[in-house]
């Protein structure tokens, strides 16, 4: 397959993507297609330096919002896990199971980015395929050293993420060559994690590699996770969001508090308590705002969400506390969730 042409049709044109190897990649098989009732299933590692739009496209596949997207760099911090049936209603199909994973960390070392890198080194041990997600057209020392990593015995898919961003996209054409020099990739795909045309072309591409196997989930599952963990990632977001780059990333969130109730108004309905977490006084003043304001705004945006995400109603309380030096601290990093 030629992949210039390819590249310079654009992402969402019926042929965008291709071969690398022609000899590495399975026989396609569409979901019940020739195996009947035959199930698909496997493991999907989603890799790339930080703020890549690796939770955008996590999200864009499983086609509900479960990881948390901001501008700031490094918002993932666990590892994720995000799941998409796509079932051909005879009892076959695939099933992908997606994990998330932080961004690589060269720039510290801290505890906290020692958790994150070995969550990263985790999530790419015995998987059934790689998606290692580069913008397109670029290639930092961040990305290398994400690509490092990655065995040449696992398939890996190059998805050139955030094509809408390239203006002349024949440029990318000399990019991908020195791309196929770097690492051994099964294939790539150049993308928008924004266009569904080009999200649902990426599924039909990982199906191929997915073992033939019972699914591992109920069809309708879309999370491995917890509704307490997604209430913490929806409170993290709404607090990088509304704080843009002023608040270190080092900020977490704790949920002290997550209980259902009973309710004669509502079919539903969950009470949740959560700590904000900052490293200084000052961090927490700008968490707060002017009078309360912006602590006000990311509870509403916060709630609000997870009432749609949970179908019920939540009443959401916010506290913002100081424990300076946490990410330091591998005690205090295990004590609030890492690995």
């Amino acid at each position: 397959m030629n992949a210039t042409n390819d590249i310079a049709g654009g992402a969402g044109a019926e042929g965008a993507g291709g071969q690398l190897d022609s000899n590495s990649s399975p026989s396609p098989l569409a979901p019940g297609a020739a195996a009947g009732e035959a199930q698909r299933c496997g493991l999907i590692a989603i890799v790339g330096k930080p703020n890549v739009g690796k939770s955008t496209l996590l999200n864009a596949l499983v086609g509900q919002k479960i990881s948390i997207t901001s501008r700031k760099a490094q918002t993932t911090r666990h590892r994720i896990t995000g799941i998409r049936t796509l079932a051909n209603g005879e009892g076959g199909g695939t099933q992908f199971v997606f994990v998330d994973t932080p961004g690589f960390q060269t720039r510290h070392t801290a505890a906290l980015n020692k958790s994150l890198n070995k969550t990263v080194l985790g999530a790419i041990d015995g998987v059934d395929l790689v998606l290692f997600v580069v913008e397109a057209g670029s290639f930092t020392l961040g990305d290398a050293k994400v690509l490092s990593l990655l065995r040449s015995e696992t398939p890996t898919i190059l998805v050139a993420n955030k094509l809408d961003t390239v203006h002349r996209r024949a440029e990318i054409a000399p990019w991908l060559k020195s791309m196929q020099e770097r690492h051994p990739f099964a294939e790539f795909v150049p993308m928008s994690a924004k266009n569904p045309r080009d999200v649902a072309h990426l599924l039909h591409v990982c199906e191929r590699y997915l073992p033939v196997q019972p699914w591992w989930y109920s069809e309708d599952e879309l999370t491995d996770r917890s509704e307490k963990f997604l209430a913490m990632e929806v409170v993290r977001e709404k607090l990088f969001r509304l704080t843009g780059d002023e608040l270190p990333y080092t900020s977490t969130v704790i949920i002290e508090k997550f209980e259902e109730e009973k309710s004669k108004q509502h079919n539903r309905m969950v009470r949740i308590a959560a700590t904000i977490v900052v490293e200084r006084d000052g961090h927490k003043a700008m968490v707060i705002g002017d009078k309360g304001e912006r602590l006000k705004r990311i509870g509403t945006e916060a709630r609000q969400e997870l009432e749609k995400l949970m179908d019920a109603k939540v009443f959401l309380e916010l506290w913002v506390k100081v424990k300076s030096g946490w990410a330091d601290d591998e005690a205090r990093v295990r004590s609030f969730g890492y690995e």
